[in-house]
């Protein structure tokens, strides 16, 4: 079966123009999460998708510099950006991950990504309610839902927001992973200034240590360092499921 992750990346962002190729180190955010999903044991191929604005031809060069695959479709029809991506490049499973989780781990995404292909569901994350940290969220659905979804989605909010039209459609069946501590009030992903200052410091460390870069060890830095908790605690969660 054809596992295949779907980055959703914009250059212009609202709240943080250009956020998807701000860098950390030497390499950019949207690097840095492809590299990251490459970790995963059952991801098959990994797709940018991104607009058809000219914009975004900074991706694109960014995708070509690399080798990447991606995909351009509409700016504010993300639904159908993504359905057409994944037709494009023959998905079977689809796991959506957005282009502002610098620290996604491949161990969590695995998790969800193993409960989806061995239980019957027609959708599987680990947000609907989110436990983990902000900015380790995937989700994992199949062509068949996301063909079912774009077909029936009309409000424009259903359509800029992929799988928002899941919440509470009795239609699909859904199911959650759930951390065993709910460290939602975390913030590791990347909305604002302030909370780029935060990822780059845990980066820096490990760098450094050479230490795997996962929820476990990441936690156990910032336990060490509490003062860098205070650079984004101010920022309240972005739940893009609230109408």
């Amino acid at each position: 079966m054809s596992v295949v992750a779907i980055i959703q990346a914009r250059y212009d962002s609202k709240r943080f123009y250009g956020k998807i190729l701000k860098k950390i180190k030497d390499k950019t955010i949207l690097e840095i999460i492809v590299k990251r999903l490459k970790k995963s044991k059952l991801i098959n191929k990994i797709v940018i998708a991104t607009s058809n604005e000219k914009i975004d031809s900074k991706i694109i060069k960014l995708c070509e510099k690399n080798n990447y695959s991606y995909y351009l479709g509409s700016k504010n029809d993300v639904l159908n950006r993504y359905y057409n991506t994944a037709i494009e490049f023959k998905a079977k499973t689809i796991v959506r991950i957005t282009g502002d989780c610098p620290l996604i781990d491949p161990d969590i995404v695995d998790k969800i990504i193993n409960y989806y292909l061995n239980n019957n569901y027609d959708y599987v994350s680990n947000v609907l309610p989110p436990t983990f940290p902000d900015g380790l969220d995937a989700e994992v659905f199949s062509l068949k839902t996301l063909k079912k979804i774009n077909q029936d989605a009309k409000k424009k909010y259903y359509r800029e927001h992929v799988t928002s039209y899941l919440v509470g459609n009795k239609n699909f069946k859904v199911a959650n992973i759930e951390n065993k501590i709910d460290l939602s009030h975390l913030r590791w992903t990347i909305d604002y200034p302030k909370d780029l200052e935060l990822i780059r410091k845990i980066y820096s460390n490990f760098s450094i240590s050479k230490k795997k870069v996962n929820l476990k060890n990441v936690l156990n830095f910032l336990e060490k360092n509490p003062k860098y908790y205070k650079i984004n605690s101010h920022i309240s969660r972005n739940d893009g499921f609230k109408k």
